[in-house]
């Protein structure tokens, strides 16, 4: 009897990270989906499967919830299960203002829920959700109030939407300093992230779908810049192997395989 070759969802996947993480899994052996906002990834995507690697392309805007709803029904539709959901699309902006930070956290942290709450259905049993942070998502850089929320083991979705929300109102009515916001929507964004990982492990621990956050570390993309200290390869192996786990931790945040502080 033949095995069919586990399928892997990548989000934000037409350059950088996302398409060194679909390239490596797909040499691995996974069915790769590369999804990004425009048809630059149809072109990623042909250049991988002109290599041999078996990868395609579909549209995703992962703040649209009828991008993502079209999505899951051509899944659907295709009868095809997700086993690795990778949630990497992101944006760091230039600045600070009220735009930035309601951008930011749309992207980076409402993205990621709602793509994972759309897509859910699709992936079984036993399956990964890997959430792409970053180190600056630690909770050290918030007052210990916040850190404290953010912390707080029952945390639930809806106090943890209230919560980032309420960091985007902060900064509209500029008083974010005063109520202990970091001036950087990017480190807030992934903050939440980290977050909604601990609690999307909780809410999905009954299916066994192991949910973990990867810090691919200070990358060389065109969001690290050319003097980061780490190459593309290197920083999808972190995600790589998180996103490969067939047996293994959730709820956690990790870079290159070993655990790190929230």
């Amino acid at each position: 009897m033949t095995m069919q070759p586990r399928t892997a969802l990548v989000t934000g996947a037409n350059r950088g990270l996302g398409l060194e993480t679909c390239r490596q899994l797909a040499a691995r052996g996974f069915r790769v989906i590369l999804t990004s906002r425009n048809d630059d990834g149809a072109g990623a995507a042909r250049r991988l499967a002109d290599g041999g690697l078996t990868v395609e392309h579909r549209r995703l805007e992962v703040t649209d919830p009828a991008s993502i709803a079209t999505l899951e029904a051509w899944l659907r539709n295709e009868r095809v299960s997700i086993d690795v959901l990778v949630n990497n699309a992101g944006i760091a902006l230039d600045g600070f203002n009220p735009e930035v930070a309601r951008r930011t956290v749309d992207v980076n942290f409402f993205g990621a829920l709602q793509v994972t709450d759309g897509l859910i259905a699709r992936v079984p049993d036993g399956g990964n959700v890997v959430m792409v942070s970053s180190g600056v998502g630690e909770v050290a850089g918030l007052a210990p109030p916040l850190r404290e929320r953010f912390l707080a083991p029952g945390l639930t979705r809806d106090e943890l939407v209230r919560l980032v929300g309420a960091f985007v109102r902060d900064v509209e009515s500029g008083r974010h300093r005063e109520a202990g916001w970091p001036s950087s929507a990017y480190r807030v964004s992934k903050v939440g992230m980290n977050a909604l990982v601990r609690v999307l492990a909780r809410e999905l621990g009954p299916r066994k779908i192991r949910v973990n956050a990867v810090c691919p570390g200070w990358v060389r993309t065109d969001m690290g810049g050319k003097g980061a200290s780490r190459s593309v390869e290197e920083g999808a192996a972190s995600i790589v192997w998180a996103a490969a786990l067939e047996d293994g931790p959730t709820g956690g945040f990790f870079r290159d395989g070993q655990p790190i502080p929230w």
